[in-house]
C-alpha cells in the first residue's frame, strides 16, 4: 500500500499541490489525469526516489519492486532483444552468476542458480520478450536487429518493452500510447488488464483509461482526489461535482454581494459601525469557493474553405512503393466533400503511406492520382512539428501566413490554442510536444483546407485540447483522411473506414470495436475468410436477423429492405434531433457540458450505426437486382 499524507511537491519555486491525503492499495489500476505541467510526472518522480516531498509523507513499501519507462532514447548496438531482456535485472543477475560459476567450475553453486533459473521462469524468457515485441508491433525479422537502427519512437517502444518484462510490484507508465499505433494500443490494453502488480498510469486516451483503470487519481487548483472507478465514471461524477459547486458558487456570491452591501451602507454610521467592522471579518474569514472551471481552455474550429471541388481526389487503381515491390496496389477511391474517413490496419500496414500521398509526400509508381486544381490540403504528422522554425514564435507563424493580420485577431486566435499573453510572442524551441502539435493545429486551421489528412494529431495533446479537436473535426465541413489510435477520436468524428491490410485499402464493414476483433483473429482465419468484400457480406448477412430459410428468397429480401429502411428513418430521426440540440448555444455552457459530451457521443454512435444499416441496405437492394 502506497500511503500519502498531507503531501506537498513543488517543481522548483512552483507549488504543484498540497495538502494531498490518499491511499493506494495493492492491485490498484490509477489512471492520473489533470492539465499538463500540473504535477503528474513530478509525482512519479517522487515514487522512484529522485525526489523528495516539500511537506508531509510518501509512505512506500521498503524492497518494492518499481518498473517504469526510460525516456532517454539510447543508441546501442545491442540486439532488440536483448536489450528488452536487460529489463529483467533479476535474470541477467543470476546469468552473470551462472557464468562465474562455470568459469570457476563449481557444480554446486551451478546447480543452485539452475534452479533459481527455473523459478524466475528464466528459461522462457526469451518467447515472452519475443510475444511483448511482438505485441507492441515489431516483426519477427527485427528482434535480433540493433537498437541504433530504429528511430526514437521504436526505441520508446523497445523501453517500454523493458518496463513490461520486468518482474515488478508496481509500474508506472507515463503516456505509453504515444509512440504506438491502433492495433499495439489494443495489445497493451489487454496486456495491463492482466498485470498483477499496482499500476499508476498517466494517459489522456480516455477509450484506454475505461479499459484499463479501476481508479482516477485527478490533479487540480493545486489539489489531488482519487475517484473509484475508470475515466468515464470519474468524468461523470466530476460533472455532478461541478454543477453543485456552481450551485454554491452562485449562492455565495449572493451572500457576499449583501454582506458587502451592509459595509457600504453603514460603516459611514457610528451606530452602525462596529456591526460594518463584523461584516468586514466575517467577509475576509468567509472561505470562497471558486467557480467551477468547467470551460476547456481550449476552443476552436476550422475555418471554411475558400472552395470546395467535387471530387477533391480521386485514386485509380494505385500502387505505392517501389518497383516490383508495391506497399499497397489496386487502390480505387474518391474523395468528396463531406467525407469522414478513419484509415485502420496492423502497424506497417500502409497507412500513413497512402497519407503521404494524399498529401503529395511521395508519388504512385502505378495508377492515376488526379487532385482538383483547387485542392487545399492541411497536412498533420509527427515530422511536421519538426518543421516548425524553433526561432520563430506561434505569432510570427501565422503573420507569415496573413502579413495583413492585425496583431490583436491573431492574439484571438491562437488564444482558442491556449497561446495567451507572452506565450504566443516567445520562440517555438522550448515548446513541449504538447505545444508544438497545438501550434500546427492552429497553422492548419489558419489555411482554411478543404481536406485534412491528420496522421496520429492527438500524439501529445491532453484531454481537453482531444476534446476540442473532437469537436472541431466534428462542424468541419470539408472532406478528411484520418489514422490514429485514439478511438474515442475516431469513433467521434470518422462515419466510414478503410481496412489497409496485405497491400490492399478496401471499406470496412464495422466500428472500432468490430476493427478489435479482426484484430484478435489469427492471421490464417481472416485469410482463410477470403476478400475483405465476401467477408462483409456475409457479416451482413449473419447479422440481418433472418429466420432459418432461404435467405437469398426475394420475399425475404424485399422484407429484410423494408426493416432496414424503417431503421434507416428512425436513426435519421435520432440523429436529426440531436443535431438540432447540439445547433443551441446554451449547449455550450458550463453546466450543460455533461449534457453536450453525451450527446456528441452518442452523435458519434448514431452516424456509425447509420453506415452499416446503409451498407447492408445497399448489399440487400445488390441482391434484388442481380
Amino acid at each position: 500500500m502506497l500511503n500519502f499524507t498531507n503531501l506537498a511537491l513543488r517543481r522548483g519555486p512552483r507549488l504543484l499541490f498540497e495538502q494531498a491525503t490518499f491511499s493506494i492499495h495493492s492491485g490498484y489500476k490509477v489512471g492520473i489525469t489533470g492539465a499538463n505541467g500540473c504535477g503528474k510526472s513530478t509525482l512519479f518522480a517522487l515514487l522512484l526516489g529522485e525526489l523528495h516531498s516539500d511537506q508531509g509523507s510518501a509512505e512506500i513499501p521498503a524492497g518494492l519492486a518499481v518498473a517504469h519507462v526510460k525516456q532517454e532514447v539510447e543508441g546501442t548496438d545491442r540486439p532488440a532483444i536483448e536489450y528488452v531482456l536487460d529489463g529483467d535485472a533479476e535474470l541477467r543477475s543470476v546469468e552473470e552468476k551462472l557464468a562465474a560459476a562455470e568459469a570457476a567450475d563449481d557444480g554446486m553453486l551451478q546447480a543452485e542458480l539452475h534452479l533459481q533459473m527455473g523459478n524466475i521462469d528464466a528459461y522462457t524468457a526469451r518467447a515472452r520478450a519475443a510475444r511483448i515485441l511482438q505485441g507492441l508491433g515489431f516483426k519477427t525479422e527485427q528482434l535480433d536487429l540493433p537498437v541504433n537502427e530504429f528511430s526514437g519512437g521504436w526505441r520508446m517502444r523497445l523501453n517500454l518493452a523493458q518496463a513490461l518484462i520486468c518482474r515488478s510490484d508496481m509500474m508506472l507508465l507515463d503516456e505509453p500510447t504515444n509512440h504506438l499505433d491502433l492495433d499495439a494500443v489494443i495489445w497493451l490494453e489487454a496486456w495491463l488488464k492482466d498485470y498483477k502488480g499496482t499500476l499508476l498510469l498517466i494517459s489522456h486516451d480516455r477509450d484506454f483509461l475505461d479499459a484499463v483503470v479501476t481508479h482516477m487519481l485527478f490533479i487540480e487548483q493545486q489539489r489531488l482526489k482519487l475517484y473509484t472507478g475508470n475515466y468515464s465514471d470519474f468524468e461523470t461524477r466530476r460533472a455532478e461535482q461541478l454543477a453543485q459547486q456552481q450551485s454554491m458558487f452562485v449562492r455565495q456570491q449572493r451572500e457576499i454581494e449583501h454582506v458587502k452591501h451592509f459595509i457600504e451602507r453603514f460603516k459611514a454610521k457610528a451606530s452602525k459601525a462596529r456591526q460594518a467592522q463584523s461584516r468586514i471579518k466575517t467577509l475576509e474569514r468567509m472561505e470562497l469557493i471558486s467557480a467551477a472551471h468547467v470551460d476547456s481552455p481550449f476552443s476552436f474550429s476550422f475555418f471554411e474553405p475558400l472552395k470546395m471541388p467535387n471530387p477533391l481526389m480521386h485514386l485509380a487503381d494505385v500502387s505505392i512503393g517501389y518497383p516490383g515491390k508495391p506497399i499497397l496496389s489496386g487502390v480505387n477511391m474518391s474523395l468528396l466533400p463531406g467525407d469522414r474517413i478513419g484509415l485502420l490496419g496492423h502497424n506497417g500496414a500502409g497507412k500513413s503511406t497512402l497519407i503521404k500521398l494524399m498529401a503529395g509526400e511521395i508519388k504512385q509508381t502505378a495508377g492515376e492520382l488526379t487532385v482538383s486544381p483547387e485542392l487545399r490540403i492541411g497536412y498533420f504528422a509527427q515530422q511536421t512539428l519538426e518543421l516548425l522554425d524553433p526561432k520563430a514564435s506561434a505569432m510570427l507563424h501565422l503573420q507569415r501566413i496573413n502579413k495583413r493580420a492585425t496583431e490583436q485577431e491573431l492574439r484571438t486566435f491562437l488564444g482558442s490554442f491556449g497561446f495567451v499573453g507572452d506565450n504566443a510572442l516567445v520562440p517555438v524551441a522550448p515548446f513541449s510536444g504538447g505545444e508544438k502539435a497545438r501550434l500546427v493545429l492552429a497553422i492548419l486551421t489558419y489555411q482554411k483546407p478543404n481536406l485534412l489528412l491528420l496522421d496520429e494529431p492527438t500524439n501529445h495533446l491532453d484531454l481537453d485540447m482531444r476534446h476540442a479537436l473532437s469537436m472541431a473535426l466534428q462542424e468541419y465541413v470539408g472532406a478528411m483522411v484520418i489514422v490514429s489510435h485514439d478511438r474515442h477520436l475516431l469513433s467521434a468524428v470518422c462515419e466510414r473506414f478503410l481496412l489497409v491490410d496485405e497491400g490492399q485499402a478496401q471499406v470496412f464493414d464495422g466500428d472500432i470495436a468490430a476493427y478489435r476483433q479482426w484484430l484478435l483473429q489469427p492471421r490464417e482465419q481472416i485469410r482463410e475468410g477470403g476478400d475483405n468484400k465476401a467477408g462483409r457480406k456475409a457479416q451482413r448477412a449473419n447479422n440481418a436477423g433472418n429466420k432459418p430459410g432461404n435467405k437469398t428468397n426475394p420475399q425475404n429480401l424485399q422484407k429484410r429492405q423494408q426493416q432496414l429502411e424503417q431503421q434507416l428513418d428512425r436513426l435519421n430521426q435520432q440523429l436529426q434531433v440531436i443535431d438540432e440540440a447540439l445547433t443551441q448555444p446554451d449547449i455550450y455552457t458550463p453546466e450543460n457540458r455533461s449534457r453536450m459530451q453525451s450527446l456528441t457521443r452518442e452523435q458519434g454512435e448514431l452516424k456509425q450505426r447509420l453506415a452499416q444499416v446503409e451498407a447492408e441496405w445497399l448489399d440487400v437492394g445488390e441482391q434484388l437486382g442481380a
